[in-house]
């Protein structure tokens, strides 16, 4: 299955931090440290995920950004 980043979730919707963070009902500041590291996020923020961005939290990566796996790039020969 592909996940994807809570950055990514909300980048691809065209939301920036603060139009996010409002539909959230949390600071900016908050959101975007769930997007560093969504390890630990509360449960209230975890329920909503699926009606803000659309998006079954099965699809979403939980963790620490910077261990996110990169997608393989595969070189044609």
């Amino acid at each position: 299955m592909i996940q994807i980043t809570l950055r990514a979730a909300r980048v691809n919707l065209g939301l920036t931090l603060k139009e996010a963070a409002k539909e959230f009902g949390i600071h900016h500041e908050t959101l975007a440290k769930y997007e560093l590291d969504s390890t630990n996020v509360p449960r209230t923020f975890f329920t909503q995920i699926e009606s803000v961005y659309g998006i079954p939290n099965d699809y979403i990566f939980f963790g620490k950004q910077s261990k996110m796996q990169k997608p393989l790039v595969l070189k044609h020969a």
